[in-house]
């Protein structure tokens, strides 16, 4: 059975239904727009949903003159939304890997985490997605991913206990392996002790 995508007049309709669930009139002047600009907004939050990760790690480069040590990006923001509350998540992620032959350009690493980013997520699954997709198509000796992040769910609704982050990580080939490599990785990350956004 296929599966239709509500309508946008729907989604809009269903923000103006949880408007008045909240006790408001969704008729008013300051609420009139509010509709169409949550949509607007789900959009660019779930993009993902619409891209393929993947894709973005398939153009490599070869020629990288024999270089066979360790690439990391560190500090790569980003802006997620757990799927239990949808309540904004906001971290870094720290990705490496040891190349087996071939590179991809730095800017793609930081676009396969905007794609798992932008879907609803756990910060569990979305570091072990980017791990996969990295260590499935670029086939690495290994790689190696941390993801330092607040959740807004713990500190605007329920326990409300601000300053709190969750790191998670992913380690997969000689990362997973060899535990020089892991601590060679993790002393090029860093201390994991501020978000700093």
């Amino acid at each position: 059975m296929v599966k239709i995508k509500p309508s946008r007049n729907d989604a809009e309709n269903a923000i103006r239904t949880l408007l008045e669930y909240a006790g408001e009139d969704p008729t008013r002047e300051g609420l009139l727009e509010t509709p169409k600009r949550v949509v607007k907004s789900y959009e660019e939050f779930y993009k993902g949903y619409s891209q393929d990760p993947r894709k973005y790690l398939s153009r490599t480069f070869e020629e990288v003159n024999g270089y066979d040590e360790m690439v990391v990006l560190r500090d790569i923001p980003f802006e997620s939304h757990c799927e239990h509350h949808m309540a904004p998540i906001i971290g870094k992620v720290h990705i490496g890997y040891l190349p087996r032959n071939k590179v991809v350009g730095i800017s793609k690493l930081a676009r396969v985490v905007e794609t798992y980013a932008k879907r609803l997520q756990v910060q569990e699954k979305m570091t072990a997605q980017i791990a996969d997709c990295i260590q499935d198509i670029l086939e690495p000796c290994g790689v190696g991913v941390v993801v330092q992040a607040t959740h807004e769910c713990m500190s605007t609704r329920g326990v409300h206990k601000h300053g709190v982050s969750m790191v998670t990580s992913r380690m997969a080939g000689v990362f997973r392996e060899d535990e020089k490599t892991r601590r060679e990785f993790l002393a090029v990350v860093g201390p994991i002790n501020s978000l700093g956004i």
